[in-house]
């Protein structure tokens, strides 16, 4: 038996099996009880660099033991999508754990955090890349430092490994592309059969975010009161006005704030639009009085029979089957109705700076980096713009956002 002391620690090696075990007092749990660390292995010189290292680990924090380092990169993950997640909607979670339990967790999962190396995530990652686009291999790589990150909060690991390693890039996805007036006429057409027909109206029409459509209130839906000289929910003025709009305030991100602040903005709705809000708005308290006490009071414009909010996954494939009843296609997606708004918008002769305005952008630049394939060269608000398009009726003068939001 050789005694030994690594830093203020007294330890023994001794000859064990086929090679040796090394055992060092490292103190007093909380209840005083004596706490004594074992490690093997084949030589002491092995022996000595692993109960070097645990004190290493010791002095700077970081838990040792067996529990701790058996802690695999699986059990990471799991504690933080438990724990770590709290800001963050369900459905977001959701995706992360679906991604999590199909690319990481089989293939490094079982890996003892404490060893998992930069170099492991490295081929972890190129190993993807052929099967996810960029942006997928960036969530699932943000998954894992986030991951490591919460349980070096927990002392279970020195350093993350994850933030030493960039991003490889993925295959190519499908780049976001527009209806054409045809097609989005044909689409508006066939969902008129639809529970979705006015929200693909005003989203094709207004160009807002789907996720902004899905959050939107009755009461952010507004009737312009001439006597009143003021915008008033149709709550309680009605629709029997002749200009409306609909104030983009919300989303349904977890904090039910829109993307940025230059989202929120009041946009005056076409007349189509505004008859297929009208007609949602009759049939919404028939199911009311269907639904009876399963009916939930949301005050949200576009809900489920009982007046849950609308599941993103629904409006996906609700959306995919109008444009494929449509002829226009069955790979289309519910955000490209607002790449159709500007492709619209744009070959109408709207200039990119009120085009910025409508979609909500800080800048034109955005819009154009964003939607530059659906901008013409040669780059009236928007439901000046679609009453025009898409009526045959003259289309009457309405005034500029900011003239609406101030009004």
């Amino acid at each position: 038996m050789t005694k030994i002391i690594i830093g203020k620690y007294e330890g023994t090696v001794y000859p064990e099996g086929d090679g040796y075990t090394g055992a060092i007092d490292i103190g007093c749990d909380g209840a005083g009880n004596r706490k004594r660390v074992k490690r093997k292995g084949r030589t002491k010189a092995e022996v000595k660099d692993k109960l070097k290292k645990l004190v290493d680990e010791r002095e700077k924090g970081i838990k040792t033991g067996k529990e701790a380092d058996s802690y695999t990169v699986a059990d990471a993950v799991t504690d933080w999508l438990k724990s770590g997640t709290r800001n963050l909607s369900p459905g977001t979670v959701s995706g992360y754990r679906v991604t999590a339990d199909k690319h990481l967790v089989p293939a490094i999962g079982m890996t003892r955090l404490k060893r998992l190396s930069a170099g492991d995530v490295d081929t972890w990652l190129d190993g993807l890349t052929g099967e996810l686009s960029s942006r997928s291999l960036q969530s699932i790589h943000s998954t894992l430092r986030r991951s490591i990150r919460h349980a070096q909060a927990r002392d279970l690991v020195e350093r993350n490994v994850a933030d030493l390693v960039s991003t490889p890039k993925g295959k190519t996805g499908r780049p976001s592309k527009a209806l054409t007036l045809k097609q989005a006429r044909a689409v508006i057409q066939q969902s008129k059969s639809s529970p979705l027909h006015a929200y693909v109206v005003l989203t094709i029409m207004t160009g807002v975010r789907t996720e902004e459509a899905r959050a939107l209130r009755w009461d952010h839906v507004v009737a312009w009161n001439d006597k009143a000289e003021a915008w008033q929910p149709v709550t309680s003025a009605g629709f029997g006005h002749e200009r409306y709009a609909v104030y983009v305030w919300r989303s349904v991100r977890v904090d039910g704030d829109t993307k940025t602040e230059q989202s929120r903005r009041t946009l005056e709705v076409p007349a189509e639009a505004v008859a297929t809000l009208k007609a949602l708005h009759r049939r919404q308290a028939t199911q009311r009085l269907k639904a009876g006490p399963r009916w939930q009071d949301t005050g949200l414009v576009f809900t489920t029979r009982t007046g849950t909010e609308l599941s993103a996954g629904y409006v996906r494939r609700t959306f995919a089957d109008i444009a494929k009843d449509a002829k226009v296609g069955d790979d289309w997606v519910p955000r490209e109705t607002r790449h159709t708004f500007v492709s619209i918008m744009s070959d109408n002769a709207v200039p990119i700076e009120v085009i910025a305005d409508l979609v909500g952008h800080k800048n034109h630049t955005i819009t154009g980096r964003v939607y530059r394939k659906q901008l013409k060269p040669v780059i009236t608000t928007g439901a000046t713009t679609m009453n025009a398009i898409f009526s045959t009726k003259p289309a009457t003068k309405t005034r500029s956002r900011k003239a609406a939001k101030s009004a």
